[in-house]
C-alpha cells in the first residue's frame, strides 16, 4: 500500500517516466522509503494493468523510447482511497536492528560496544544526510523532517547504550 501509494502520489503531481521516478525518490526520500527500482516498474506495470496509470511512449533526440506513465481518474480515486487509510491508521515504527541488541550480552563486551560504534557512525552519516537535504515546500519537508526526528531520537538511545555498556566495562 505504501509504495503504490507513493508512485501514485508522484504521479498525481505531474507525469513521469520511471527512470524519473526512482531518482527523484532516491535523490530526496531515500532516507524515508524503501523502493527498490525493480520494484517501482513492477508496480507501474501492475498499476498499469489495474487501470490507475497510463503508459504512454516518449522519445527525445536520438535517445530510446520510454515509458512516461500518468494517473488515471481511477488512480486519482485509488491514491485518494490510500492517502486516506494511510493518514488514519497507526503504523509502528519496527526496528530490525533490534533483534541484535536483544543478544549484545551474548558479545564479549568490548566487541558489543564496537559494533555499537560503527552502527552509530553509519547513523551519524545518515542523520547528517537527512539534514542535507534540499528544503521542499509543503509535506514533502515534513517527511523528512520526521525522519530527521526519528533519527536523531535514535542517536541519541545509541549513545545511551554505548555509554552504559562502557561504564559496566
Amino acid at each position: 500500500m505504501e509504495r503504490e501509494l507513493l508512485l501514485l502520489g508522484l504521479l498525481q503531481q505531474q507525469e513521469m517516466h520511471g527512470y524519473q521516478l526512482h531518482e527523484f525518490i532516491d535523490s530526496y526520500m531515500q532516507t524515508c522509503v524503501d523502493l527498490k527500482k525493480s520494484t517501482a516498474y513492477y508496480l507501474l506495470e501492475k498499476m498499469a494493468k489495474d487501470g490507475f496509470i497510463t503508459p504512454s511512449e516518449e522519445r527525445e533526440g536520438n535517445r530510446p523510447t520510454r515509458q512516461v506513465y500518468s494517473l488515471t481518474p481511477a488512480g486519482e480515486t485509488r491514491f485518494l482511497e490510500l492517502l486516506r487509510e494511510n493518514l488514519s491508521t497507526f503504523l509502528p515504527a519496527l526496528f530490525p536492528g533490534d533483534t541484535g541488541i536483544t543478544f549484545l550480552d551474548k558479545l564479549p563486551q568490548s566487541e558489543a560496544i564496537a559494533l555499537l560504534q560503527a552502527r552509530r557512525e553509519a547513523l551519524a552519516t545518515e542523520l547528517d544526510r537527512a539534514e542535507k537535504a534540499p528544503v521542499h515546500t509543503g509535506s514533502l519537508q515534513l517527511m523528512i523532517e520526521h525522519q530527521i526526528v526519528h533519527l536523531r531520537s535514535e542517536l541519541d538511545w545509541l549513545d545511551h547504550v554505548i555509554n552504559h555498556l562502557t561504564e559496566q566495562a
